[in-house]
């Protein structure tokens, strides 16, 4: 571990995982749905066509997320974010002036390419920079999420208003810019680990990549990341258009999900903290059971005061549960490891994010209705709460140590 004296000022670090977080998931994940109505529009895209563009964008991090890991083991997690979030704002850049489909196919993917380069090696610089803190700075990261539906729900119609049907332009061109300032940022003020730097120029061998993918601990965490993101994403896609179906205005459903996103800023840290101090198991376990519960919610009834404590439910416990999973993933290896770790849990993440809406809408459309789906999450999710009881049960040391370690 490094010494605790020769450690980076951690508020100025998180700060920087923070901002990662609200670029490469926010802005270069997140945000499309937001713009997508204008830019569809303005460039005579179908929707076909535009749900080729999220799917590109998606389908390139999952492709991607184990070669970021790689890449942060091989020359330093500072590379490899620097690389990926320079990537991404080339890609902002690029969309912010692109009109062919094709053209347009290529930047959405280098989003994707370059998030899979930012995001893990980011949160393995902090788990390994923090270790006696990691719940807490990996929450603190995970708040950029929230940040940035914040940020983007405000920003993002004002540039329309100002700059009417190529404000959809100037919104790529601001995500750029921003991208640039968080790239000079890390460069600035980020440091590699001492472990880090010293695997730097040296890959893992075979044998001990696949120490860690065999692992039972890792696969078990890796599975339970997975099963997060497949309900996540399928409450994030079709809970709004459950809550209109059920009669409910979208002027309040879009209030609601602004209150989850405001709940969600301070739920990654504070359960983050509970988690350093309580148990990582504990504080997972009771943090699955609240999303568990908000999801049976709207399955239970349809009027607003459930879909009401659903959002609210949600807000409270979604972010702590990313938090927890995450660092839950790096809590598994020694410390040189932690890249590879974190980014094959991810790997099974985004896995379950990209399946989750096809099997969803897939769902909706074969019973004619949303209860199928949303039993069906809840039923995944049950099965994830079970994981987490077998989380609970791990030894504090590590699964994968070092070789010399062992």
């Amino acid at each position: 571990m490094p010494e605790t004296a020769n450690r980076p000022n951690m508020v100025i670090t998180v700060l920087c995982g923070t901002l990662t977080s609200l670029v490469v998931i926010g802005f270069a994940r997140l945000a499309y749905g937001i713009i997508l109505p204008s830019m569809r529009t303005d460039l005579g895209f179908s929707y076909q066509q535009a749900g080729i563009l999220s799917t590109t964008t998606a389908l390139c991090y999952v492709c991607f997320v184990l070669a970021g890991g790689l890449a942060a083991a091989r020359w330093g997690a500072k590379a490899s974010i620097l690389f990926g979030m320079l990537t991404v704002a080339a890609g902002f850049v690029g969309l912010a002036f692109a009109a062919d489909f094709w053209v347009v196919l290529t930047l959405m993917g280098l989003l994707g390419f370059g998030t899979a380069f930012a995001f893990a090696p980011m949160v393995a610089l902090l788990a390994t920079w923090f270790p006696d803190k990691r719940g807490l700075v990996i929450g603190f990261m995970t708040s950029g999420v929230g940040l940035s539906a914040l940020v983007t729900g405000m920003l993002v119609p004002y540039l329309f208003t100002l700059f009417g049907d190529q404000g959809w332009r100037v919104s790529w061109g601001v995500f750029a810019g921003v991208a640039l300032f968080v790239a000079v940022m890390i460069g600035l003020f980020v440091r590699n680990p001492p472990r880090a730097k010293s695997n730097s120029t040296s890959g893992l061998p075979s044998d001990e990549k696949w120490r860690i993918y065999r692992h039972p601990r890792v696969l078990i965490v890796a599975c339970t990341y997975g099963i997060i993101g497949l309900g996540y994403i399928i409450q994030a896609v079709f809970m709004i258009s459950f809550m209109v179906e059920s009669g409910h205005s979208e002027a309040i459903a879009g209030r609601f999900m602004a209150m989850t996103g405001l709940l969600s800023i301070a739920a990654g840290p504070i359960w983050g903290w509970v988690s350093d101090f309580w148990g990582r198991g504990n504080a997972l376990g009771a943090c699955f059971f609240l999303v568990i519960t908000a999801m049976s919610l709207p399955l239970i009834d349809q009027t607003l005061p459930w879909f009401f404590f659903h959002f609210l439910v949600m807000g409270v416990s979604i972010n702590g549960l990313f938090a927890m999973i995450q660092t839950s993933a790096t809590d598994q290896v020694a410390p040189r490891y932690i890249p590879i770790a974190f980014s094959f849990a991810t790997l099974f993440f985004a896995v379950g994010q990209f399946l989750g809406p096809a099997i969803a809408g897939w769902l909706i459309e074969t019973t004619g209705g949303f209860t199928a789906a949303f039993g069906f999450t809840f039923l995944v999710l049950s099965v994830g709460f079970g994981l987490t009881l077998l989380i609970r049960r791990f030894p504090d040391e590590w699964a994968v140590k070092e070789p010399q370690a062992q």
